[in-house]
């Protein structure tokens, strides 16, 4: 069980609103519990809404612009193309760029400026141009 696998399973089960999970595999046993009493981020609450949503890639910190005091990459109302920057996730100083991969107008920005993000954490909601 590699890293990727161990953040995967995390990120369910906060989709999944679970307090413990334990996985065997090859005579090896994992077990994530969260906090008692402790709640799904406002932006990991799944929704119905229609929408592509992107995700992020990494466990890191949302950035919506490049550097303080510039505009963002992206306003909701924006139509973004594939390949445009929507916002950087930064992870151990490294900035990771997060893409968009269709075109779509965006509908809503579902993490906050400087905040922590984790994997696969819904970042936009696109509406398919």
């Amino acid at each position: 069980m590699d890293l990727e696998e161990i953040r995967r399973l995390c990120a369910l089960m906060r989709e999944e609103e679970l307090v413990e999970l334990t996985l065997e595999e090859e005579g090896r046993r994992i077990t994530l519990r969260r906090a008692p009493g402790a709640r799904v981020p406002a932006p990991l609450v799944p929704e119905k809404k229609e929408g592509i949503i992107v995700r992020s890639p990494v466990v890191g910190t949302f950035w919506i612009r490049p550097a303080p005091g510039e505009p963002p990459f992206v306003k909701v109302g924006d139509l973004v193309q594939p390949g445009q920057v929507l916002c950087i996730v930064e992870a151990m100083k490294v900035m990771n760029e997060v893409r968009a991969e269709v075109a779509g107008v965006v509908e809503e920005i579902l993490a906050e400026e400087g905040e922590p993000v984790e994997y696969g954490q819904p970042l936009f909601r696109l509406r398919p141009a």
